[in-house]
């Protein structure tokens, strides 16, 4: 079993940062891919960014390229999002993945989820 909690999230104007932290829980976090994911009101969950057990493979939705960056510390068993250049179209409720599966330039989400944390980004 593996449990993850968010943080970082918070209200920032546009061209602003944040840095999103997954705590996990588990020995094999080191193993585990990891995903963040987002969801705005009314629209459905949609992938952002993976990264590999290694840290050496990631993977990025389109919009968030040369913005957004994620990185993981095997040691501290904890996975980050830095988010920057933010606009308000990046406001959505972030959530973390594990235990995900990687294919050619696609991950495949796991089946474990954290809570979620809130971005607002004000225009």
């Amino acid at each position: 079993q593996v449990q993850l909690v968010e943080s970082g999230g918070g209200l920032v104007q546009a061209g602003g940062s944040l840095r999103l932290s997954c705590a996990a829980s588990g020995r094999s976090f080191s193993r585990s891919n990891m995903g963040w994911y987002r969801q705005a009101p009314g629209k459905e969950r949609a992938f952002v960014a993976s990264i590999n057990g290694s840290g050496r493979n990631t993977i990025y939705t389109d919009s968030v390229k040369g913005r957004f960056t994620i990185s993981r510390d095997n040691a501290k068993n904890t996975v980050y999002l830095q988010m920057n250049s933010l606009r308000p179209e990046d406001s959505a409720v972030y959530y973390c993945n594990a235990g995900g599966a990687y294919g050619t330039g696609t991950y495949y989400r796991g089946p474990y989820w954290g809570q979620g944390t809130q971005v607002t980004v004000s225009s």
